[in-house]
């Protein structure tokens, strides 16, 4: 979340800091592994040295939580930099760990004196266990398997101590093996086409790993020790800040076209309508790009390339000129080549955008319809806003917009879902509240000073006054957070869902570069946490997130997914609430529609197929083992292509058939096939949003019937007036 004003002072105020980068120095060693010893293929840079500095400067002085960084930091970055390289405790042995030993406490003299040898060594000792490990695996795959011997494979690991040694961590990885290996043959796949699909599995993450380049190697210990102070406290290369730039406004300068890795190619899976790629006509899903030129320079050769440098050759300025070489998605690897010239243009990025659906509840007369507004994130074109472009994009102007073509087909009620949103814009969230209520406090700001603001809706009247309902889940975070909090406060919806994801702190995007006063891009931006917002009731969403009022099933474990699993989250606390005056009484409202839910979901067959299917996820999270015993596998395996089939034959749709477990990973089905599973996941029903609808519903009618009894009493009231 971004607040611009902050973003503002900080600079100004960091202009003052004298800097002088410290040069990258060499000669430390980690265990055995010196950086003298021979020229490492990834090493730090003297530019790499100079960021984690200035970071440090500005985190250390402006950051809302003031942690100094010192060997007690040092440890909890050097803790976070491990997980962050092997989150499941696959690769390392507890033998490297403890031949890190003494690095625990020098990461905080690395950052300070500009010294980056200690992590670069770490991921170097990294790269070297997983070249030994998918090589190990890869060497599985001629011995084959015993498939009757009782034995489990412990696939959630991420609490789980580390191997004592190589032994122990092989015989992980060989119990792994055998899973992929169980898992593609309970889908019917010949021992042949099994070896030859793992192998190819395995060699893809081997040519992966050797892809990796120093700035992967920066980004992943800056953010090791960014998220040590808080969890939402990040570094963005230039890469991830361009990304950033690019999801709040919905916009790039390109050819409107997907790109994905598929073996050593760069495949088309997607042309955008409307995009100079499609309105050439001249390229197809499937086609491989193998080379990128541009106006001033020959096509460079591309296959091999990470998806994320080709897409850097591919954008550029609107209206020059790029080159592909294409070979066509029909053609063989030897097959004729063509060359396609295309101008680059603005792309609009819909599929992030605020889109409308109308569900339709019953049937004749008494048929109910209920709008839906789904909001991916919270946007918003900064630039447009501040250059004052009358047609800047932004998700409160799309959600109005939406919701008046919504009213325009007569819906009765409206589900803002805010499912899978983890925010954005402040700006935006308060001015989506504005949607929905007259005038009035939407969110408090606490910043660094102890100071508390308070945003608040200045625009009077509102775009949607009828019955309404916000659907959020576990991952709905942040902006998202404090809508569905303003909207319970103000007793204007209930909340429908999961309990929320607990992050209530602000951030702000600050450009290293505009502190340093660089003429050239050289030093990424740093993600800062600058303050902390409350609801309007004094109440914080921080750590505890906002709990719904009619709850629905959740795979979700607050331990492991959400503000509560991190070890170092700001705590839950209040403040004094804003003055506000509620439009509505949930609380009348609630029981109500908690007991026709209730009941009515105890005779929904899908809601009871989806909470067995949510059962089933918690019963392997309990355990966090998976049998390898091919007669107990097929067992479950069939207990879960029933309650397919049970779906299937509710919805009277096949499609659910591409959602069936077939043992491969994305990339590894023809393309086709990726997409097919794709779209049968978009277009399966969603159970929790038609049930959502039906809780809408429930709101209109009881409004209504409470509206009757209010006109009743006016009208009994006034007739005892005559009367007297």
């Amino acid at each position: 979340m971004r607040s611009k004003p902050v973003k503002k002072r900080l600079i100004g105020a960091l202009m003052a800091v004298a800097f002088a980068g410290p040069a990258a120095s060499t000669g430390m060693a980690v265990g055995n592994v010196s950086a003298t010893t021979a020229a490492p293929r990834l090493a730090p840079t003297q530019e790499q040295a100079q960021t984690a500095y200035l970071s440090a400067q500005l985190l250390g002085r402006y950051h809302y939580k003031s942690v100094p960084l010192d060997d007690a930091l040092s440890e909890k970055i050097f803790d976070r930099y491990l997980k962050a390289l092997d989150p499941e405790r696959l690769f390392f042995t507890q033998a490297d760990v403890d031949s890190f030993a003494e690095a625990r406490t020098r990461l905080d003299d690395a950052i300070q004196r500009g010294n980056l040898d200690i992590p670069f060594l770490m991921f170097q000792r990294f790269e070297a266990r997983s070249i030994e490990r998918l090589t190990y695996a890869r060497d599985q795959l001629r011995k084959g398997f015993d498939f009757s011997l009782q034995e489990n494979y412990p696939y959630a690991r991420d609490k789980a101590p580390w191997p004592r040694d190589d032994a122990e961590a092989q015989d992980l990885w060989r119990k792994r093996v055998k899973n992929d290996w169980l898992r593609l043959k309970l889908a019917g796949k010949d021992d042949k086409s099994i070896r030859e699909t793992l192998g190819k599995r395995y060699d893809n993450y081997l040519a992966r790993s050797s892809r990796n380049k120093s700035e992967d190697v920066f980004s992943i210990f800056m953010n090791a020790y960014a998220m040590s102070i808080e969890p939402h406290t990040n570094y963005m290369g230039h890469s991830a800040s361009d990304d950033f730039d690019i999801s709040m406004r919905l916009s790039l300068v390109g050819i409107g076209a997907v790109l994905q890795e598929r073996d050593e190619y760069i495949t088309i899976r997607e042309l955008v309508p409307g995009g100079p790629a499609a309105r050439s006509g001249r390229l197809a899903v499937g086609d491989r790009i193998v080379g990128v030129g541009q106006d001033d320079k020959p096509v460079a050769d591309v296959v091999g390339s990470r998806v994320d440098e080709v897409v850097k050759l591919i954008r550029g300025t609107k209206d020059t000129r790029v080159v592909l070489d294409v070979l066509p998605a029909d053609a063989g690897p030897d097959g004729k080549h063509k060359q396609i010239v295309l101008l680059r243009d603005k792309i609009k990025l819909e599929e992030q955008a605020a889109k409308k659906s109308v569900i339709r509840l019953g049937d004749g007369a008494s048929a109910r319809k209920i709008g839906v507004v789904s909001l991916p994130t919270f946007y918003e074109d900064f630039e447009g806003r501040r250059r004052g472009d009358k047609d800047f994009r932004s998700a409160s102007r799309d959600v109005a917009r939406l919701i008046a073509e919504l009213k325009q087909e007569k819906v009765e009620g409206l589900i803002l879902d805010l499912r899978n949103n983890g925010g954005g814009s402040l700006k935006e969230a308060v001015e989506l509240t504005g949607l929905f209520i007259d005038k009035g406090p939407v969110v408090q700001q606490r910043r660094t000073d102890g100071k508390i603001g308070i945003e608040s809706d200045e625009k009077p009247g509102v775009t949607w006054d009828g019955p309404m309902a916000v659907m959020i889940n576990r991952a709905s975070a942040s902006a998202s957070e404090i809508v569905a909090a303003a909207l319970q406060d103000y007793g204007r919806a209930p909340i429908i869902g999961e309990q929320s994801f607990g992050k209530g702190t602000v951030q702000t995007l600050v450009n290293l570069d505009e502190v340093a006063r660089n003429d050239k891009r050289k030093f990424g931006d740093v993600k800062l946490t600058v303050a902390q917002f409350f609801r309007i009731n004094g109440g914080t969403t921080q750590l505890k997130g906002v709990m719904p009022d009619i709850r629905f099933p959740s795979v979700s474990d607050p331990d492991e997914f959400g503000e509560s699993s991190y070890d170092n989250a700001l705590p839950w606390t209040t403040i004094d609430s804003a003055s506000f005056k509620p439009v509505g009484n949930l609380r009348d409202m609630v029981p109500a529609l908690q007991s026709r839910h209730a009941s009515r979901v105890a005779r929904d067959k899908r809601f009871q197929l989806l909470l067995e299917d949510v059962a089933e996820v918690q019963r392997l999270k309990a355990s966090r083992l998976i049998s390898l015993n091919e007669t107990e596998r097929r067992k479950e395996k069939e207990a879960r292509e029933a309650r397919l089939k049970a779906r299937e034959k509710l919805e009277g749709s096949d499609g659910i058939a591409a959602l069936r477990d077939d043992g491969l990973q994305a990339g590894e089905r023809s393309l086709a096939a990726d997409l097919a599973v794709e779209k049968a996941r978009k277009d399966a029903k969603d159970v929790l949003l038609d049930e959502a609808a039906r809780i809408v519903a429930d709101v209109a009618e009881l409004q209504g019937d409470r509206t009757q009894l209010v006109l009743r009493n006016d009208k009994s009231r006034q007739a005892t007036q005559i009367l007297r």
